[in-house]
C-alpha cells in the first residue's frame, strides 16, 4: 500500500542495521545468562535474538536488492527481490528459532536440568525489555502513521501493506516482547516450585510464537511473489479513473499487480466509444495514465488495450479483500 521514497528507504536500511546491533547485543547477554542459569528459556531466547539478527541481515539485503532499477533482463525492476529475501528471513525465523526453541524445550522436560542463579537472567530480561520495546514503540509508530495516510485501521494496513520489512520488524518486536515475558514467567516459576518443568514449556511456547509470526511472514511473502493485487478500494478507484474519462463506455477487465514495495503495475481492456477517432483514444490513454499516476504515485507501469464490451459494465470487483491476519 505504502509507497517507500528514497529518504524513507534510507531510513529503513538505518533502522535495520540498528536493529540488528541491538540484537546481537541483547542475544549474547541472554547466552551467557542462560549458559550460567542453565535456563532453557533463556537460552530460547538467545536463540530467539540471534535468529532476528540474521533475520534482520536478510532484511537489509532485500532492501538493498529490491531497490534496483530496472533494466533490459528485468523491465519491471527488482522490486520482487525484496519479498524474496523476506520469506528467506522468515524460514531463517522458523528453522532456528522456533525449531531451536522446541527441541530445546522438549529436552529439557524430558531430561530436566539443573537451574540457577537467576538474578543475572532477570537483569538480562529486564534490559531486553526495555531495548526491545523502545524498537516495537518506533515500528509501531510508523505503522500507525502509514494506516492513518491510508485511512485504514492497523490491523487491516498489516494485512494489506507490501511492505514486508516493516510488517516483519513489527512482528518480530511483538514477538521479542511476549517471549521475553514468558521467559521470565519460566524462570520465575521455576525458581518458585524448583521444577525446571516450566522452564522447558516456557521455551516451547517460545518457540511455538516463533512459529506463528514465521508462518505469517512467510504466507504474506509467498502472496506478493505469486503476484498479489491491489486491494479492493484502490482497485475499484483506478478503475473509476479510467471509466470516468469522456470517451470510455467501459472497463470491463482490470488487472492489477504489486511489483514490489512501492510499485504497482495497472492493465485494463477498455470499451471506448466506438465513433472516437484513433487519436482521441491515444490522448485519452495518456490521460488515464497521467490521472493514475497522480492519484497513486505507486503505480509504475499503465497497459490499455482497446476492446469490445457491454456499456457501462465495469470490472469493479477485483482487488484484495482484507481477512483477518
Amino acid at each position: 500500500m505504502a509507497s517507500v521514497t528514497e529518504p524513507q528507504e534510507s531510513e529503513s536500511v538505518g533502522t535495520v542495521v540498528v536493529a540488528g546491533a541491538a540484537n546481537l547485543a541483547i542475544a549474547a547477554a541472554k547466552l551467557v545468562a542462560g549458559v550460567t542459569s542453565g535456563s532453557a528459556a533463556m537460552l530460547s531466547e538467545a536463540a530467539h535474538s540471534f535468529a532476528d539478527t540474521v533475520t534482520e541481515v536478510f532484511l537489509f539485503v532485500a532492501l538493498r536488492r529490491g531497490a534496483k532499477p530496472a533494466d533490459e533482463e528485468h523491465p519491471f525492476g527488482y522490486g520482487k527481490e525484496s519479498w524474496v529475501w523476506a520469506f528467506i528471513a522468515a524460514l531463517f525465523t522458523f528453522v532456528a528459532g522456533a525449531g531451536f526453541s522446541i527441541y530445546h524445550g522438549i529436552e529439557t522436560i524430558v531430561e530436566g536440568e539443573e537451574s540457577g542463579p537467576f538474578l543475572a537472567s532477570y537483569i538480562v530480561l529486564a534490559v531486553s525489555f526495555a531495548a526491545e520495546g523502545v524498537s516495537f514503540l518506533k515500528a509501531r509508530r510508523q505503522i500507525r502513521t502509514e494506516s492513518s495516510r491510508w485511512n485504514v485501521t492497523t490491523r487491516r494496513f498489516l494485512r494489506l501493506t507490501p511492505d514486508t520489512t516493516v510488517k516483519a520488524v513489527y512482528f518480530e518486536d511483538s514477538a521479542a516482547l511476549i517471549g521475553l515475558v514468558l521467559a521470565a514467567a519460566g524462570l520465575g516459576l521455576t525458581e518458585l516450585t524448583g521444577n525446571s518443568v516450566w522452564d522447558g514449556v516456557s521455551s516451547i511456547v517460545i518457540g511455538l510464537l516463533l512459529l506463528v509470526v514465521a508462518t505469517v511472514l512467510a504466507s504474506s511473502n509467498v502472496s506478493l511473489l505469486v503476484g498479489r493485487s491491489v486491494p479492493r478500494r484502490v482497485h475499484t478507484a483506478i478503475a473509476a479513473e479510467i471509466a470516468a474519462l469522456p470517451v470510455v463506455t467501459a472497463v470491463p477487465t482490470l488487472f492489477t499487480m504489486q511489483l514490489g514495495p512501492d510499485g504497482i503495475l495497472v492493465a485494463a481492456k477498455v470499451d471506448f466509444a466506438d465513433d472516437a477517432p484513433g487519436g482521441e483514444i491515444e490522448r485519452a490513454s495518456d490521460e488515464a495514465e497521467r490521472r493514475l499516476r497522480a492519484r497513486f504515485p505507486e503505480i509504475r507501469y499503465v497497459f490499455l488495450d482497446p476492446t469490445r464490451g457491454e456499456p457501462g459494465r465495469n470490472h469493479l470487483d477485483g482487488g484484495l479483500d482484507a481477512r483477518p491476519l
